[in-house]
């Protein structure tokens, strides 16, 4: 049963998920109540710190030999990172675009996600507030 890769790699993205959601967790409460919360700090290093770990893990994954198990890449990768935060995703995204020379796509994806990232969400609060 625990042979079949359909049911492996779900399990090793889930015990990666609880680390990095409650990795985020702690961390942001650790920076707020040292640095206070009129910038959010935590999130800013989470972001940063999940795009180097983002481009570290994946090289390694990629490069390294013997190559990684499928499970350690989905658990650290998927899991781990994609619950710590989803910025190391748009990194990585963002980085392979340019590698592959879509410079328009990668523009358009680097600062669209940006910019349409924050519409969305004042568009979110606007319907909410509708909807009341």
């Amino acid at each position: 049963m625990l042979q079949d890769p359909n049911l492996r790699h779900p399990i090793a993205i889930s015990f990666g998920a609880i680390a990095g959601a409650l990795s985020r967790y702690y961390i942001t409460l650790w920076f707020a109540n040292r640095f206070g919360t009129a910038f959010p700090y935590g999130t800013f290093f989470i972001n940063i710190s999940g795009c180097l770990a983002m481009g570290f893990v994946i090289t390694l994954a990629v490069e390294r030999v013997p190559p990684v198990p499928s499970e350690v890449r989905l658990m650290v990768a998927t899991g781990f990172l994609g619950a710590y935060t989803t910025f190391s995703t748009y990194g990585l995204e963002t980085n392979v675009l340019l590698r592959d020379r879509a410079y328009n796509f990668a523009a358009f994806y680097w600062a669209g996600s940006a910019i349409l990232g924050v519409i969305a969400v004042q568009l979110g609060i606007i319907i909410a507030r509708i909807c009341k």
